[in-house]
């Protein structure tokens, strides 16, 4: 499954332009995994001159077209939403924002900064276990979360029903799921949804 958390988030990112690289092609059984291999993806854009992190932790589109190089963790546990304690108790999800990581990262991804970003399903809802979620995350250095939801809207409207996706297994999946109208692409609000008093 982690094949196919990392293929979308490689395709979300080679979407705007970026050239994705996975310095790792072997899972790591039995053992803790080397500064090296807690890297999953790493992610360079060749046209962009500035990088400047967004302040604000969850990531948009827009915010990552503020980058240039790309340090990315991805973690795919689809059925629950990552809070403080998930962090706690399981402190190697964070691992690859690590002293040790970023050296080998830089070795990667050439002189000049680069931003940490996490890719996982969900944060907290709520707004206490949401603030002290995201201030584990900044402790640990992470500088951008993107959530899955973002990034398969942006696949999804990206893809059009009438090209043939064949060098892309996932875009062409996409494709076929809107061609026969089980998935959509985002639609404007024309009218907010008024309230009743």
């Amino acid at each position: 499954m982690s094949a196919v958390n990392e293929w979308i988030v490689r395709e979300y990112f080679e979407g705007l332009g970026f050239f994705v690289g996975q310095p790792r092609k072997y899972s790591v059984p039995g053992r803790s995994k080397t500064a090296d291999e807690e890297v999953d993806l790493v992610a360079y854009h060749p046209a962009r001159t500035n990088h400047v992190v967004p302040e604000n932790l969850m990531w948009e589109t827009a915010d990552v077209a503020c980058v240039k190089r790309v340090l990315i963790g991805v973690r795919g546990w689809h059925t629950e939403r990552f809070y403080a304690s998930t962090f706690e108790q399981a402190p190697d999800i964070l691992r690859f924002a690590g002293s040790e990581t970023s050296d080998y990262a830089a070795s990667l991804l050439g002189d000049g900064d680069f931003a940490k970003v996490l890719c996982l399903p969900r944060l907290p809802a709520s707004g206490e276990l949401r603030e002290k979620t995201v201030e584990v995350l900044r402790q640990h250095g992470i500088q951008g979360v993107l959530s899955f939801r973002t990034m398969l809207a942006e696949l999804i409207d990206r893809v059009d029903i009438n090209r043939n996706y064949e060098k892309s297994d996932l875009l062409q999946v996409i494709r076929l799921l809107k061609n026969y109208d089980f998935v959509r692409s985002r639609q404007m609000d024309l009218f907010e949804k008024r309230v009743r008093a």
